[in-house]
């Protein structure tokens, strides 16, 4: 199996890919494009791609979920512990600027702050570790994993410094073949996308079904689609089964308001949703 991620070797979603494929071959891609695409074309990749985060929200990767429709296999939600790295022997008095991807900074504001320490977007965590490695200045840091600085040689300076010690980023696993687990008595989450025809109080309307089946949408969001500012999509997931009949009778329902549906993927709710 052949599991691509964004990033360079140590991001989170190296590690996440780790913690669900320990045996697969799991492969560094530049863009989040990128992954979405060569999945798209090869049927035996899947992909493992951060959603979102629980400090932080979105990630930003939605437009590439509409364009691409990839199918959703899996969520695993994975615990980010941001540490501050730096060249050997270095201090944390040494240190004057930090180098992450913007999201890492963003979750470590406070001890940033704290410190006085200057802000560099990288375009992520991993390869921020990987370019401090390479410059060697002293007084130059990044913000990224253990596994960066176990493969970048740096020391950690300072671990844990996340403003949120339950920091945690949810992960998507996609691939191109459409694959759905059969309903037992499990949780389970349907995802999908739908376009609403441009009418008065549609959105208001389409969601009738969901009420009156009892189904609850644990998600639902708006986003603008491509080269448009009048025309959206939405991303959802409710919690259920699409083989059960309440869930087939709102998403039925719900297909009457829309010009544009599409079901992502059906599978099992992940534990950590419980704690």
């Amino acid at each position: 199996m052949k599991i691509l991620y964004q990033g360079s070797p140590g991001a989170y979603s190296h590690l996440a890919a780790l913690e669900v494929y320990p045996d697969a071959e799991i492969i560094a891609c530049k863009t989040f494009d990128e992954c979405f695409s060569r999945a798209q074309e090869d049927e035996k990749l899947k992909i493992i791609i951060p959603e979102s985060n629980k400090t932080t929200g979105n990630i930003g990767i939605e437009y590439l979920i509409f364009k691409y429709r990839l199918n959703i296999y899996a969520e695993h939600f994975h615990k980010i512990e941001h540490n501050l790295l730096g060249l050997p022997g270095t201090k944390i008095t040494d240190i004057t600027n930090v180098l992450s991807h913007a999201q890492g900074l963003y979750q470590c504001s406070n001890f940033i702050k704290k410190n006085n320490l200057i802000e560099n977007v990288g375009t992520d965590t991993a390869g921020s570790a990987k370019i401090i490695a390479k410059n060697k200045k002293i007084s130059d840091a990044a913000i990224a994993s253990k596994l960066s600085a176990k493969i970048y040689k740096l020391d950690i300076v300072v671990s844990n410094i996340e403003n949120e010690k339950g920091n945690t980023t949810r992960f998507l696993i996609m691939g191109k073949s459409i694959h759905q687990p059969e309903l037992e008595k499990k949780k389970y989450i349907t995802s999908f996308l739908f376009k609403l025809k441009s009418k008065p109080a549609a959105l208001y309307q389409s969601l009738g079904g969901f009420a009156i089946n009892g189904i609850n949408l644990s998600r639902l969001q708006s986003y603008p689609e491509a080269n448009s500012f009048t025309s959206h999509f939405f991303l959802c997931d409710l919690e259920g089964h699409i083989e059960d009949q309440k869930v087939q009778k709102s998403l039925e329902e719900l297909g009457l308001h829309c010009e544009d549906f599409h079901v992502l993927g059906v599978f099992q709710a992940d534990q950590f949703r419980e704690k």
